[in-house]
């Protein structure tokens, strides 16, 4: 079932062009060329309930434009957007109670009250039923463990103690979807381990619909199910993560060294160079498994040691933002196996 459908969205605006100097200026006064810029340029999708969905692109391509129009904070120049089948630009107030939202550099929390305050502070903006909230904070306190710092004032908490009442205040109200802006941003690699099994954990226990905003693409791996890529205001890609990879880059490479210099040849891969006792090999993934192929160059040659190279995640999602896969390679890294120097 789809929770959220967008359908030819677009969103226009306004941009003056002022001339320069003295003379421009006083035209500036009197006469106001204008041209209409497109941020968000004809887009549709479907997310279904209790999806995880990354929505990535470089600064400027329109990210948090949608995310504005799904909340209901803007208005579509055109197109439509349904949350559970109502309009967020005509109904907002019933939108926004099945909605909750998380920025990572802006703070939801109170800054001069304490954790607990910032909660019951919210208890009375979203009504919530004095059961239910005892009920959400229980549950919430199980996945975040907030107990320790509950009485902290808000600007004495870590960040990431922060982030986790961030998180927690908005699924006070039991909201179907969650959107998620930078949630890991300025985290220790400890930190943003907890939050992103938070994330995980909340989805599974309530069914929350995700959407995640983000420019650390260890979320995207960790935590996401799909990608929508925007760019210039348009989707150029949307699927799961192994699809864009088994696309943009197709190809492996699969080092092995031998116990003496040998040439071994295989149908399925490409020998790209050999180096004494080192061979390395190029080979498509969708043709054959590094295991399979290491087991047959092994009935010709006894192997020493195997590695697996391949393409870093980052450099996909660069070629995904330039549109186009250049020979399938890229930069590769070791993911598994020593190989000597």
């Amino acid at each position: 079932m789809d929770i959220i459908k967008v359908s030819h969205l677009v969103k226009e605006y306004k941009k003056i062009k002022k001339e320069m100097g003295l003379k421009g200026a006083v035209k500036n006064l009197f006469v106001q060329d204008a041209e209409y810029v497109r941020a968000v340029d004809d887009i549709s999708f479907e997310i279904e309930k209790g999806d995880i969905v990354a929505y990535i692109g470089p600064n400027g391509a329109g990210k948090s434009t949608t995310v504005k129009m799904l909340s209901g904070i803007m208005r579509p120049t055109s197109g439509e957007i349904l949350i559970n089948g109502i309009s967020p630009q005509k109904e907002r107030k019933r939108v926004v109670k099945n909605l909750g939202v998380v920025f990572g550099q802006r703070s939801q929390l109170n800054w001069n009250l304490r954790l607990g305050e910032t909660f019951e502070l919210l208890k009375r903006i979203y009504q919530i039923d004095g059961v239910l909230y005892e009920k959400n904070i229980k549950m919430l306190d199980e996945i975040f463990q907030f107990r320790e710092f509950i009485d902290t004032p808000v600007r004495q908490l870590s960040l990431g103690q922060r982030m986790r009442g961030d998180l927690a205040a908005a699924m006070l109200h039991s909201p179907e979807i969650l959107f998620l802006d930078e949630p890991t941003i300025g985290l220790d690699v400890e930190a943003k381990y907890s939050v992103r099994k938070f994330i995980k954990e909340i989805n599974a226990r309530s069914k929350t619909t995700i959407i995640l905003t983000t420019h650390d693409l260890g979320d995207v791996q960790e935590l996401c199910r799909r990608l929508i890529i925007i760019n210039d205001g348009k989707i150029i890609e949307d699927g799961s993560l192994d699809e864009l990879v088994d696309r943009i880059a197709p190809y492996r490479q699969l080092v092995i060294d031998f116990y003496h210099p040998i040439t071994v040849g295989h149908p399925k891969a490409e020998l790209v160079s050999v180096e004494e006792a080192r061979a390395v090999y190029k080979f498509r993934k969708d043709e054959i498994t590094a295991a399979q192929l290491i087991e047959d160059i092994s009935h010709t040659a006894p192997i020493k040691e195997v590695g697996l190279r391949e393409a870093k995640i980052d450099d996909i999602i660069r070629t995904a933002y330039r549109g186009s896969a250049q020979d399938g390679t890229l930069h590769t890294d070791m993911v598994h196996g020593a190989l000597r120097n």
